[in-house]
């Protein structure tokens, strides 16, 4: 489909987060991205489709995005977005701690912190959602997070990259 993210292994080249996730925490399970206890598992495959099905690919810039048009995306990007994160609020005040299920770092929170991105994009009002604005909050904390990021990437572009760093209070260089 052209789509990111893509991993390739061995030249094998496997898409889809979901599926990467799984790949990394069956090929290499330390740190874990998945609880040891099957309920936990669970509540966090969940948290994890709720973010990857039921909201993300309602808001994609490569498919659903140009259909809608530039004058109705932001309108569109926000509905869906507002409505996962309605659900998604909900479904957190059960299960957080510091992270999305306690305070481990799971899959789940590497797919909540580029929804936020993406919320932010759209200008959604992030104050209707504290408990997902302090789980990114702690997550952006964290030296992989911040590695991680698309503006901390080697090709992204100069100007993106600035504006990143700058946001952090660090020089890019």
């Amino acid at each position: 489909m052209q789509q990111v993210p893509t991993l390739v292994i061995n030249g094998q080249p496997i898409s889809q987060s979901v599926a990467v996730l799984e790949y990394l925490e069956e090929a290499y399970p330390d740190p874990p991205l998945l609880p040891k206890y099957s309920l936990q598992r669970a509540k966090v495959r969940e948290i994890t489709e709720t973010i990857c099905s039921g909201i993300q690919p309602l808001q994609q810039k490569s498919v659903v995005l140009p259909k809608i048009g530039d004058e109705k995306k932001n309108e569109w990007g926000q509905f869906w977005i507002n409505k996962g994160f309605v659900a998604l609020e909900q479904l957190l005040n059960k299960t957080a701690g510091k992270y999305c299920l306690g305070d481990e770092v799971t899959m789940a929170d590497l797919c909540l912190v580029p929804q936020v991105d993406n919320a932010i994009r759209f200008n959604v009002d992030m104050s209707k959602f504290p408990l997902i604005s302090k789980i990114n909050e702690e997550l952006s904390k964290l030296e992989a997070f911040k590695k991680a990021h698309p503006f901390a990437q080697p090709d992204c572009p100069e100007d993106l990259r600035q504006k990143y760093f700058a946001h952090l209070g660090l020089c890019a260089y």
